[in-house]
């Protein structure tokens, strides 16, 4: 496996390889069409590698999103009735075509956001013979994820004792609120209770306000992206030893790393955080958003240079000069008034009229753009952030992509997200090489969907 992961980062060639369905990258009134099949899927760093994703909502299926785009076969373990929990969090929902042969209000849009690239497989571990196919998968596999408490999968025979027993080149990370160890194991985590228990929630909000939680749950997507990373690295490591091995990673420890300045402040002051200070900084002055006639505008004065652009697209050039704005100590001592002052200014002019202003000049600057007008953003379409997929079942549907460029692999979504259980004969088949009277017989007794 080594062998072929050093294949695929290497590989010069560019075969075509055929996928089902059509991808467009979304550029404003127009659309760049493209066919998976010019999709080199040879490149793709993870190609070859399989993943048993028994996880479920967000930082699992996250991270195991980023293996599938970079080219790992997922196979996505649902309960064979109910699936994943996110299935059923809408609206919004992308509606079934009409004669799809699907009920219901369509697939939820939360589902459809972190799961493309896999495969369904609806399977009950609850009864033996769910665990046998589990086991033999298990064989055939070099990584797992999953998300339960700790212990949870030890009477299943899923833990990672059992399983490295059976395949010591598996690697096998689990992910939970707090971690397999500590007085807080054995707690149920979701994302804002760890944003509350791990301080950020306490320096996020206005600065008079109460603490809030983040808009997205970037709790469990930092989790998520450590959690990709740490797969990576145990794949190479693995090149070396042989081995696979447990990871243990929790949103608490994730959430922990990512207080980073903030951490490192109240580590070596030995004092307390400064609460929450909104879009300002507690360092920086000016370096907030500030209300424009229509919205608002969010300048960032890091250094004495760039204050003076700010103060020049102002139209106050001197305040650069003046002693109780001259330098970054004296902004912060001045800090009400500065803020007062430029916020008197940029309210006489639309967002778009600053946006003019300061354009090309070399200072840090942006509007602040609600969700769709991100997703309309000149940029964000002319960097191919914005992809149609075509659902078997929904029709053409619009997703965010991989975010990151390769200059020889070429990540994409490759299929769309799967519907429950849409892949279960597929696996048991190519993989198991079960027969078609086996696979009824499992369904029959409610072992697979």
């Amino acid at each position: 496996m080594a062998l072929l992961y050093l294949r695929s980062l290497l590989a010069t060639s560019r075969a075509i390889t055929r996928f089902n369905g059509r991808l467009s990258v979304v550029r404003g009134a127009r659309q760049r069409s493209i066919t998976n099949s010019a999709t080199n899927d040879g490149t793709l760093p993870l190609k070859g590698y399989k993943v048993l994703d028994m996880t479920r909502v967000l930082a699992g299926p996250y991270a195991t999103q980023i293996l599938a785009d970079l080219g790992a076969e997922v196979i996505k373990v649902e309960h064979p009735t109910k699936g994943d929990d996110t299935r059923q969090w809408g609206p919004p929902y992308a509606k079934y075509k009409e004669g799809s042969g699907k009920e219901g209000p369509g697939e939820s849009a939360y589902f459809l956001s972190v799961n493309r690239n896999k495969k369904s497989l609806g399977l009950s571990f609850q009864h033996k013979s769910g665990v046998e196919i589990l086991h033999k998968l298990v064989a055939e596999s070099d990584i797992l994820v999953e998300n339960y408490l700790p212990g949870t999968l030890k009477k299943y025979g899923m833990d990672f004792e059992t399983l490295h027993k059976l395949n010591p080149r598996l690697i096998y990370a689990s992910i939970t609120g707090y971690g397999q160890t500590g007085p807080y194991s054995n707690r149920a985590g979701y994302d804002v209770m760890v944003e509350a228990e791990m301080g950020l929630m306490h320096i996020t909000g206005s600065r008079d306000g109460p603490p809030v939680k983040v808009g997205v749950a970037v709790t469990d997507l930092t989790t998520g992206l450590y959690t990709s990373n740490s797969i990576m690295a145990a794949i190479i490591a693995r090149s070396r030893t042989g081995r696979g091995q447990h990871i243990d990673i929790a949103l608490s420890d994730c959430q922990v790393a990512t207080l980073v300045n903030i951490a490192s402040s109240c580590l070596i002051s030995g004092e307390k955080d400064q609460g929450r200070w909104g879009t300002a900084h507690p360092a920086i002055v000016p370096y907030r958003s500030y209300k424009t006639k229509d919205g608002d505008i969010l300048f960032g004065g890091g250094n004495d240079r760039l204050f003076g652009l700010i103060c020049k697209g102002l139209g106050r050039p001197e305040w650069a000069k003046y002693p109780k704005f001259e330098v970054n100590t004296q902004r912060i001592i001045n800090r009400v008034e500065l803020d007062d002052s430029i916020e008197a200014i940029t309210k006489t002019k639309t967002t778009a009229e600053w946006l003019d202003i300061y354009e090309g000049c070399g200072l840090p600057y942006a509007a602040v753009n609600d969700v769709q007008g991100t997703l309309n953003h000149k940029h964000v379409l002319a960097r191919d952030m914005v992809v149609k997929m075509e659902h078997e079942f929904c029709g053409d549907i619009k997703m965010v992509n991989t975010p990151v460029k390769y200059s020889e692999s070429k990540p994409s979504i490759r299929t769309a997200p799967p519907t429950l259980g849409q892949h279960t004969d597929e696996i048991l088949e190519s993989i198991l090489g079960l027969n078609e009277e086996e696979i009824a017989s499992l369904k029959s007794e409610g072992a697979v969907r």
